[in-house]
């Protein structure tokens, strides 16, 4: 998964098969060992459309009893990092540069994080910014993040 171009490849392979999404999950938590840590479970991919899941368990809790605002946040990068890594063209790459986050209402339960915008054309260097919005079960906004992601091509230092 290091090399984003493959990325909607694999989706597509593993996706449909029984087993696939969680093999899919499994490989970007090895990929990605920290978004491993929220076991992030794709339930949508396709250029500039991700839908991300994340359930509710002790590990990502905080002490009062809600998710913590760290797990929120990492939902939130990978889920705008996916739907950019699938919209980028194959001489592209990106890489975080900022991230910011509005926590709305306590997180609880089953949690889904959605990104949709346009897909990145061109592998030409620039700021491209993802918003990406955390539902609750209930469809309520638990957060909204802002990533700044940076594309440039695959050959060039960024």
């Amino acid at each position: 998964m290091a090399e984003p171009h493959r990325l909607l490849s694999l989706w597509h392979r593993l996706a449909p098969r029984p087993g696939g999404r969680w093999l899919f999950a499994f490989l970007l938590g090895r990929a990605v060992p920290y978004t491993g840590s929220i076991r992030p479970r794709v339930q949508e991919l396709s250029p500039g459309r991700v839908r991300v899941a994340m359930r509710d368990r002790r590990a990502v809790r905080n002490h009062l009893g809600s998710i913590h605002a760290v797990a929120l946040m990492n939902l939130a990068e990978v889920s705008s990092g996916l739907a950019l890594l699938a919209g980028l063209p194959p001489d592209g790459r990106g890489i975080l540069v900022g991230l910011s986050i509005e926590y709305l209402k306590k997180a609880r339960g089953t949690l889904v994080a959605s990104c949709d915008f346009p897909p990145v054309t061109s592998a030409e260097k620039r700021e491209v910014e993802v918003e990406s919005t955390l539902r609750d079960a209930a469809g309520d906004v638990v957060a909204r993040a802002r990533a700044r992601w940076l594309v440039g091509p695959a050959r060039e230092p960024m």
